[in-house]
């Protein structure tokens, strides 16, 4: 019989730069920790300087309430001018993620290395999880003997996209932004080629050709995990687990563990709650787009108007427009001086919707709002920390896709599955302040959209069933930490 001693288990994390994954990946461990004590677990932070000072805070949280998490911090490296020149550079071009990884090899190695000597068995990790991103850190894995897990925090459909796109690479020599029709992916919906994932669809491009690299290494490692759950996304899971998205090649383990959520990120202000507490139950509107969700101000005034004519409560957290905006030689001011909301949104927005609206800067306590009763509707960019954050709370969406994988996303949940509406772009992907407000009316006020609740209700239902004692995630947990265990004995 084995000895408690022995039952431990070390595994390290190693997450890409930025909150958004830094949180997805240390939920994973928070909540394998919480089914799976005898788990311990290292998280490498890699992060550029320019970046550390907005995880610091979380990472300070986590680790006063989460003793079996450390948190190492690796060596700063010599950055080249491509990757130096502008905080902005990581969330601009996702190609800097792949490239940073790849300067931090070195110092992945040392550190695993050190990992790896620990005079203490139950010390030495058994596995590395790694981002999707931070794929190169696998090779480094694979040198010292370690088997490596990726760490997908999307859902199955994007998983399914991008461990077939070695095979679509193969079927054509024409980047996906110029074909016409469908591309067809096992366990996916069909969907029109130019709504494939925006950066794979120039072949030419630098970033491409990380993601094609990344999908290969994908079919190759120890087993993927995904923020997601099978009854959710069941054709895709199933495509994944019996190969067909990876042709001719081993079938891959897939742990879907999901949906992972993050009930508190510890940094935002929460001066809305005490507004929503005013509210009436499921009367407000809430709209934010993520982390990097941008939009010029031309895009915001036909928001604001929508917001407007649909006379809906709401809560909308706005950023400033991008530095090259008109906006900034209208005012004679520069991005970084903060104008505040009433500058960026047409005059006197806030005055007229005092009553119903409130406006925030920058962010919110999503998954707090999200669970507010007075929450009745949510307006998002896709992301798929947003969709687990709504569907958990069983608030129904309106999505409305900027980058990124959310377009094949949307094709799933919108067209599929009919468990969101979505806003359609004019001209210059411009969404009309009439569009919008009409989506929004439907999704607040209308059968249809009582509809949608209803799905959306009936999903949270499974998303709990799944997390709950012999779910499907549950299990999947189980197998993941037995996978852990079994290796390198």
């Amino acid at each position: 019989m084995m000895t408690e001693k022995a039952e431990k288990c070390h595994v390290v994390m190693y997450p890409s730069p930025g909150r958004g994954h830094l949180m997805s990946l240390v939920e994973l461990g928070q909540s394998l920790l919480r089914h799976h004590p005898c788990l311990s677990i290292t998280v490498l932070i890699s992060s550029p300087p320019h970046l550390l000072p907005s995880i610091t805070p979380y990472i300070s949280s986590v680790s006063s309430a989460t003793p079996s998490i450390a948190f190492r911090h690796l060596p700063s490296v010599s950055l080249p001018p491509s990757l130096s020149s502008a905080p902005t550079a990581f969330s601009d071009d996702p190609a800097m993620y792949f490239e940073y990884a790849r300067l931090n090899s070195p110092n992945l190695h040392q550190a695993l290395s050190e990992l790896l000597s620990a005079s203490e068995p139950s010390q030495k990790p058994r596995a590395l999880v790694v981002d999707f991103f931070y794929g190169s850190g696998a090779e480094v894995a694979a040198a010292l003997g370690l088997p490596a897990y990726y760490y997908f925090p999307s859902g199955a459909n994007p998983l399914a996209a991008f461990l077939y796109l070695p095979t679509l690479h193969k079927l054509t020599n024409t980047s996906l932004k110029d074909l016409d029709g469908n591309v067809d992916i096992p366990g996916v919906p069909p969907i029109p080629a130019k709504h494939m994932p925006s950066r794979m669809l120039d072949r030419s491009s630098r970033i491409y050709g990380h993601f094609l690299e990344t999908s290969t290494r994908l079919a190759e490692s120890a087993g993927l995990i995904s923020n997601t759950f099978e009854g959710l996304e069941p054709r895709a899971v199933q495509a994944i687990s019996e190969g067909r998205c990876v042709p001719n090649s081993r079938t891959l383990p897939v742990y879907c563990i999901g949906p992972l959520v993050a009930l508190d990120d510890h940094i935002s202000e929460r001066d809305c709650l005490g507004w929503l507490d005013s509210q009436p139950s499921r009367s407000v509107l809430f709209m934010t787009f993520g982390s990097m969700g941008v939009f010029s101000s031309k895009q915001l005034r036909e928001m604001a108007h929508a917001l407007e004519r649909s006379g809906v409560r709401f809560l909308w957290v706005v950023r400033n427009p991008p530095p090259d905006d008109e906006i900034w030689r209208n005012l004679a001011i520069k991005p970084e001086d903060d104008p505040g909301v009433d500058a960026i949104l047409p005059s006197g927005f806030t005055e007229r919707t005092k009553d119903r609206g409130r406006v925030l800067k920058s962010w919110a306590p999503q998954m707090a709002v999200l669970s507010h009763d007075s929450v009745g509707g949510f307006v998002s960019h896709c992301g798929w920390n947003s969709v687990m954050e709504a569907m958990c709370a069983g608030v129904p969406m309106i999505v409305w896709p900027l980058y990124a994988e959310h377009k094949l996303t949307r094709a799933d949940l919108a067209w599929e599955m009919k468990l969101v509406l979505s806003v359609a772009e004019s001209g210059g992907g411009l969404v009309r302040a009439d569009e919008l407000a009409g989506r929004i009316t439907e999704l607040m006020c209308s059968e249809k959209g009582g509809e949608v609740r209803e799905r959306v209700a009936e999903m949270r239902s499974a998303a709990r069933e799944a997390l709950s004692e012999g779910g499907s995630s549950r299990m999947a947990m189980a197998k993941l930490v037995d996978s852990f265990k079994t290796r390198m004995m």
